[in-house]
């Protein structure tokens, strides 16, 4: 909670306990409430409705109870002062004095400024992406990357120890038919007859990738035994296939901690340890010669397979091995999983095996993000050009750039589809939203520029010279950063980012507007760089915790 909710709070609490020790407002249980910023910001910095919650249970007005309150309010140091307004609102102001003196301890925070220590240095893992190594990276796994990097920046600045995976499923089915297609392709290449599998990989990539091994190899993996040579290549295959993601990923600011492997959980013993845990429990039975876990014991309306009839293990049961490692043999406090849509109805199963291991399935958090519709103006595209097949990520950064797909693809919630036009990402105008941030900064750094070229510095300003309306708007809307990492943390929604990125941006502009930096004034000049320095820093430190570049000239 930043420090002016934190005191708004307190004081609201020691009012309400006064108010009801003086039998002012009776003994009944205070409802939870929240304090807001206000929709008009005429009404002040802060709101709160509590009168309006606490009106029906105290049986009073809820106008009365406000202005009560107020009574009981005194200001501080920090409030200038606490209003009522109808139907039931409580306002409070932020002192002018108290604003500026943000300026320093802005600077003074640096890259760190914004941070809270909402977390409590928790052990939080995040796995996202988590794409099969069987083809290349598409827009929409592109979307996931980008969300779930950006959650991990929040988390780290909101205090949480923080832990970013990628998943590689490299066991099963999948993989088998990976290394079955890749084969075909590169035994085609050779000029041999090699029939694809009827359910194969057919994507032109792997005509490539096939093609590329046989220049690089010749017949060397031909000659030998059918299947030794499928697994061969196609461990070299996925060994590439993990270099592109991994390249791919990187080209938008995406990095992991940890590339786990699927087949570790059988090598060292996470997946028996998991399937024994839960026969322990008595969540698995034995049906048609294979083994289930019993969904419907904890209220689903169907068993889910853990283990087929031939003894393969399923996904699910990888995935339950996956998260006993996680939270067992790992440690982590709180997991999160960003997954796509269209894995939505596995939630539920992956909840239930969750408390079915003696975990509290709350420590399990899952976000899922909807798909991206490509659009070049009015014109939805549906195909690349460049192969006819599915749009990868590295044609639409090659194309607009790793900034404004980083951007574009945070600017909606999670759960929201959006339209990310193509066109719009490349202007380089108002209009866009990512030109205009990106140039407010690099505006900021030329004013800087332009004052350290003249021996002019901030260090000595004083700050109780930022009287004007814009000066102290713009400052009210740098503290707001900490308000921000902290409610995109809890509530695992980093949309929030860009809003205030936008909002931030234009305060600034409304400050440039009015307010000449560098006037004759020199006292005014050396206040009004020390602003600026600060709002450089507000406005760097936003870009970066969305993954985004802070361009020093446009």
């Amino acid at each position: 909670m930043s420090l002016a909710k934190e005191k708004i709070s307190n004081m609201l609490a020691a009012a309400v306990e006064k108010a009801q020790r003086d039998g002012i407002l009776p003994q009944v249980p205070i409802p939870e409430y929240l304090i807001e910023k206000p929709q008009n910001p005429l009404h002040g910095d802060y709101a709160c409705t509590l009168p309006l919650k606490l009106a029906r249970i105290a049986k009073m007005n809820p106008l009365q109870i406000a202005q009560k309150l107020v009574d009981m309010i005194t200001p501080t140091d920090e409030i200038e002062s606490v209003t009522a307004a109808a139907p039931g609102f409580l306002n409070f102001t932020l002192r002018a004095e108290w604003l500026q003196k943000r300026v320093p301890l802005i600077i003074k925070g640096g890259s760190h400024f914004g941070d809270t220590d909402t977390g409590k240095a928790q052990k939080v893992q995040i796995e996202f992406v988590s794409v099969n190594p069987t083809g290349p990276m598409h827009v929409g796994h592109g979307r996931g990357g980008i969300i779930g990097s950006t959650l991990a920046n929040v988390l780290s600045a909101a205090g949480f120890h923080v832990k970013k995976e990628y998943y590689v499923n490299d066991a099963g089915n999948q993989i088998d038919l990976f290394n079955k297609s890749l084969y075909a392709r590169y035994k085609q290449a050779l000029g041999l007859d090699e029939p694809m599998p009827a359910d194969g990989y057919m994507g032109e990539y792997m005509k490539d990738l096939g093609k590329k091994f046989a220049d690089e190899f010749g017949d060397k993996f031909e000659k030998i035994q059918l299947a030794d040579g499928q697994k061969q290549l196609g461990a070299i295959g996925q060994e590439r296939m993990i270099t592109w993601i991994k390249e791919d990923l990187a080209q938008a600011n995406v990095s992991y901690d940890n590339w786990f492997s699927e087949n570790d959980l059988y090598k060292k013993g996470s997946y028996r340890k998991a399937i024994t845990l839960l026969k322990e429990q008595g969540y698995v039975t034995e049906k048609e010669g294979a083994q289930w876990f019993a969904s419907t014991i904890l209220g689903e309306d169907k068993d889910n397979v853990l283990v087929r009839s031939t003894g393969a293990p399923t996904y699910f049961a990888s995935d339950v091995a996956y998260h006993y490692n996680k939270f067992v043999e790992r440690g982590f406090d709180r997991v999160i999983d960003i997954w796509g849509a269209d894995h939505r109805g596995h939630i539920n199963r992956k909840k239930m095996a969750t408390y079915a291991m003696g975990i509290d399935p709350n420590r399990l958090q899952i976000l899922i993000y909807q798909l991206v519709t490509l659009k070049r103006g009015d014109e939805v595209i549906r195909i690349s050009k460049r192969t006819g097949n599915i749009i990868t990520l590295r044609e639409i950064i090659d194309e607009v750039g790793p900034d404004a797909v980083r951007f574009f693809f945070l600017q909606r919630s999670a759960d929201s589809q959006m339209e990310f036009d193509l066109e719009l990402a490349k202007k380089q105008s108002s209009e866009n939203p990512v030109f205009y941030i990106q140039y407010a900064h690099a505006r900021i750094v030329s004013i800087l520029r332009s004052a350290a070229e003249r021996g002019i510095t901030w260090e000595n300003g004083d700050v109780s010279k930022l009287t004007d309306k814009a000066e102290l708007a713009f400052i009210r809307k740098m503290i707001q950063l900490e308000e921000v990492v902290e409610n995109a943390a809890l509530a695992m929604e980093p949309h929030h980012l860009p809003h205030y990125a936008m909002g931030l941006a234009n305060s600034f502009t409304q400050f440039y507007e009015h307010c000449r930096v560098l006037t004759p004034d020199s006292e005014l000049t050396y206040a009004r760089l020390k602003l600026v320095e600060a709002g450089r820093i507000a406005l760097s430190r936003t870009l970066t915790l969305m993954g985004m570049s802070t361009p020093e000239k446009m």
